[in-house]
């Protein structure tokens, strides 16, 4: 190995090890109130598919702790929680309400999320399931105006 090459490969390395000092990792901080359920189902369905970003309790996988990847990871449940923090209910939760629709239309979990975590992938039956567990906890919100891409009605 030409010893160019060799110096590369160090350097590399040395900023590999360099960026694990770097203290951005999830951090899991006290949770303050813990939804109020409408069941113990849709609890287990949420926890499996949704707590990763959305509560106070992420269950950090091994690469979670190797940076740069702990940095995305930091940040994709630091936004949402932004969102929706399941763990702090004592506090308004802005997009509760959108909670249900966002599982129905198949937005969350990410795609990228299921490639990660199978078990997050649901069954038909547990996506109705989780969708009217979380109408019936948080409601579901209405949206008014013209529909995503379209157009207002013309009177």
């Amino acid at each position: 190995m030409s010893p160019k090459i060799r110096n590369s490969l160090l350097a590399v390395g040395g900023l590999v090890l360099a960026i694990q000092l770097v203290p951005y990792r999830v951090q899991n901080p006290p949770v303050t109130q813990d939804a109020e359920w409408d069941s113990a189902e849709t609890r287990a369905l949420a926890e499996r598919a949704c707590f990763d970003c959305h509560s106070n309790q992420v269950k950090t996988p091994w690469y979670g702790y190797v940076a740069p990847v702990a940095w995305v990871v930091r940040n994709h449940v630091d936004e949402g929680r932004e969102h929706l923090n399941f763990s702090e209910m004592d506090t308004p939760q802005r997009d509760a309400g959108e909670a249900a629709e966002e599982a129905e239309e198949g937005h969350m979990p990410p795609d990228y999320y299921l490639k990660m975590h199978p078990e997050a992938r649901f069954t038909p039956e547990e996506t109705q399931a989780l969708v009217e567990g979380l109408e019936a906890t948080f409601g579901r919100e209405e949206h008014h105006g013209p529909p995503p891409g379209g157009r207002p009605p013309q009177h």
